[in-house]
């Protein structure tokens, strides 16, 4: 009788790396963050006929990006804004 096998260890996943949009989100203002998708919000409510439909789906897909960069950049400008007056938790 064989004798019973080791679970093996779970293999490490890689870690998710975004280099294009951490040094986007490194530099960009809320501002720009708020103007990034201007010119494809503008092209997509040029849409028409069934591709209107996708065009909506579209649209919520890019305001729910726009949120995420917004919070995003609100994170790392209140991590700066700490790390400067030095009220960081240790």
């Amino acid at each position: 009788m064989p004798p019973p096998a080791k679970p093996s260890p779970a293999p490490e996943l890689p870690v998710p790396s975004y280099p294009a949009i951490e040094s986007y989100i490194e530099r960009a203002t809320p501002e720009e963050v708020g103007a990034f998708f201007g010119s494809v919000k503008t092209a997509l409510t040029d849409l028409k006929g069934p591709r209107a439909e996708q065009g909506k789906k579209v649209q919520a897909a890019i305001a729910r990006s726009e949120e995420l960069l917004g919070m995003l950049v609100d994170v790392r400008e209140r991590l700066v804004a700490e790390s400067k007056s030095g009220k960081g938790k240790k």
